[in-house]
């Protein structure tokens, strides 16, 4: 059988799965059971030292099913493809968090618990919050500078981590709080994610988490007229995360993969953003994940998800005969170019073609308007 363990900046799990940051790690009760379950580690939801910051409204969440969205998480089709949250990090106190992070530390002393955590621009908060975390007994920390819809009025969250220079001295003053792993999670509702990746590793984390949820409007619901989620009426933009954004999570752990490969070697990238399955965590180590994060997965299908995962991931590595993770991880970053050089392959494989194989389009001058849907289907990659 395939070994799914890792090592990941010092830290060992028995597979390469963690909750992420978010409703399934919202306290130690519901981290216990991650644990129980077989999860390789948990993130917990994001504690701040002042909790009387937060307050959440209901409703927060709104769901995209195949057929499309609706208030009552309804459509035409049963399939869930995106999930769209605009909750805010934990309401609970710190103190709280504290007890359960010992808690969960003494029931399972080898797992892997890393303590999401936020603060507002100050030295001395970043180096309070994470302080206290280490001494109850976390075994790494993930600074969340992406939430993307919450307090960005005390420049917190995505608000801080869509400025590189920021992410570099936030980063670095956490750095300066701890030895053990700092993972920075980034937000996709940036331009370029490696300039937001190169500030928090130069500054001295041990990693990267790739991605937060995608700003997003779900959808306006056509009887009210209504924006949705809707709350007294109105709403607000917010998170989208679910399958629908695998690809472009794909993308930016790809693009934050060959970052690390060029100036950073060593350094990990934690990845994140519609993974389901252990086929698509696959695909995620294949360009360059150490380990793989779920949260709407197992808000959808429960703890339980993680046996799918591993049993997938299994499959895949039986497959094609690997024995362990690092066999395959980063193997497929070889191949991604650019579109000229894309040109250029294609030009000589075109001149070496004695079959005379052509694409159902050459030019644009070939498409037809009574053939134009069977034209786009014969430039599909897969059926």
């Amino acid at each position: 059988m395939p070994d799914l363990s890792v090592n990941v900046d010092g830290l060992r799990l028995p597979n390469p799965f963690l909750i992420a940051s978010g409703p399934p790690g919202t306290n130690g009760t519901v981290i216990l059971r991650a644990f129980e379950e077989g999860w390789g580690g948990v993130v917990s939801k994001t504690c701040l030292l002042d909790h009387t910051k937060i307050v959440n409204v209901s409703p927060r969440y709104a769901r995209m099913r195949a057929g499309g969205a609706r208030s009552d998480g309804g459509g035409s089709g049963d399939e869930i493809i995106g999930w769209e949250n605009i909750e805010l990090i934990s309401d609970r106190p710190f103190e709280d968090w504290l007890d359960d992070f010992r808690r969960v530390k003494d029931r399972f002393p080898g797992g892997v618990l890393i303590a999401s955590v936020m603060e507002e621009f100050s030295r001395d908060a970043w180096a309070e919050i994470i302080g206290r975390c280490e001494e109850a007994g976390v075994d790494g920390f993930e600074l969340n500078l992406s939430c993307p819809h919450g307090l960005p009025e005390r420049r917190m969250g995505a608000a801080m981590g869509q400025e590189p220079e920021i992410i570099e001295e936030v980063c670095s003053w956490a750095r300066g709080a701890t030895r053990r792993p700092i993972w920075a999670k980034l937000t996709p509702n940036i331009t370029r994610i490696d300039d937001a990746a190169r500030a928090a590793l130069k500054a001295g984390c041990s990693g990267i988490s790739a991605i937060n949820t995608v700003l997003c409007v779900m959808g306006v619901d056509l009887e009210t007229l209504r924006p949705l989620p809707t709350v007294e009426g109105y709403s607000m933009a917010g998170g989208y995360s679910g399958k629908a954004i695998r690809p472009i999570a794909l993308r930016m752990a790809m693009e934050s993969a060959m970052l690390i490969e060029a100036e950073f070697p060593g350094r990990s990238l934690s990845a994140l953003g519609g993974i389901e399955t252990g086929e698509d965590a696959a695909q995620f180590m294949l360009l360059g994940a150490d380990t793989l994060q779920v949260c709407t997965g197992v808000m959808i299908h429960g703890y339980g998800l993680v046996r799918e995962l591993k049993r997938g991931l299994e499959r895949f590595m039986e497959r094609h005969g690997f024995e362990r993770v690092e066999e395959f991880r980063g193997r497929s970053l070889a191949f991604m170019t650019t579109h000229a050089d894309l040109v250029a392959r294609q030009r000589a494989a075109r001149q070496n073609d004695t079959h005379g194989t052509k694409p159902a389009v050459l030019t644009d001058v070939q498409w037809r308007a009574d053939r134009f849907v069977q034209q786009s289907e014969g430039l599909l990659n897969q059926p």
